[in-house]
C-alpha cells in the first residue's frame, strides 16, 4: 500500500479526465514516473474515470518489463520513450477529446500553430499571448516501436514541448509532475476547442 500512496494524484487526475469525456469507452492511457527506471502506467481495457490504485502496472522504461502478468496500455512504449528522453518529465496523459481528435485531422501540417489565445499561458514557459505555441502532429499508427522512431527523429530536429497529438486519435501531453501534466492537459484542450470553433466560424 505504500507503494501505491505517491499514485493518489494520478487516480485524482484520472478521474477528472473521466467526468470530462477525454477517454471514453476505456480510451487513453495515464502514467507518472516512479523513479528513473520505471514508471506506473494504466491497465489496459479499464474505465479511466473510474480507477484506483490497485489498476497501474509498474513497468521498465527501458526494457518494458512489468511485474505482474497483467497487460498494460498499448502505447507503453510511447510513455517509456517519453520518461527516457526527458529526465524531467514525472507524469504524461494521453487523452481521446473530441476536439483534440478532429482538429488532429483538420490540420494538413506537421504541427497545430497556436497564436493569440491567453490560455497559452497555462503552458510552462509561456508568457505572452502573442508567441506561437506548435504542437506537433503524427500520423495515427498501431507500430508503436515505428511511431515512436518517428516522434524521436522530430524532436531531435524540433524538439516537443508540452505534447503532440496522433490524427485521428488524440492528444498525449506531459509535465514535470502529474499537476503540471493536469495543468497543460487542461489548458490544451481548452485552445483545442477554441481554435476547431474559430475554424468553424471561418469555414461559414
Amino acid at each position: 500500500m505504500a507503494e501505491n500512496k505517491p499514485l493518489a494524484e494520478l487516480v485524482a487526475a484520472c478521474r477528472w479526465i473521466g467526468a470530462r469525456g477525454w477517454s471514453p469507452a476505456t480510451g487513453g492511457n495515464m502514467s507518472q514516473r516512479r523513479d528513473a527506471h520505471s514508471c506506473f502506467i494504466t491497465t489496459s481495457g479499464l474505465d479511466k474515470g473510474d480507477l484506483g490504485p490497485d489498476d497501474f502496472i509498474t513497468v521498465d522504461i527501458h526494457t518494458g518489463e512489468t511485474q505482474s502478468g497483467r497487460r498494460p496500455s498499448a502505447e507503453t512504449g510511447l510513455h517509456a520513450f517519453l520518461y527516457r528522453r526527458f529526465p524531467e518529465v514525472g507524469c504524461v496523459l494521453h487523452t481521446h477529446s473530441v476536439s483534440a481528435t478532429v482538429l488532429s485531422r483538420a490540420e494538413p501540417g506537421s504541427a497545430l500553430r497556436l497564436s493569440g489565445y491567453e490560455m497559452q499561458k497555462a503552458l510552462a514557459g509561456q508568457s505572452d499571448h502573442q508567441d506561437e505555441v506548435a504542437i506537433a502532429v503524427f500520423d495515427n499508427a498501431q507500430d508503436i516501436p515505428a511511431l515512436v522512431q518517428r516522434i524521436a527523429q522530430r524532436d531531435t530536429i524540433t524538439p516537443l514541448r508540452y505534447g503532440f497529438l496522433m490524427r485521428g486519435h488524440g492528444l498525449t501531453c506531459w509535465g514535470r509532475d502529474v499537476r503540471e501534466a493536469r495543468r497543460h492537459l487542461e489548458g490544451l484542450e481548452f485552445l483545442f476547442e477554441c481554435e476547431w470553433r474559430r475554424r468553424l466560424l471561418e469555414a461559414k
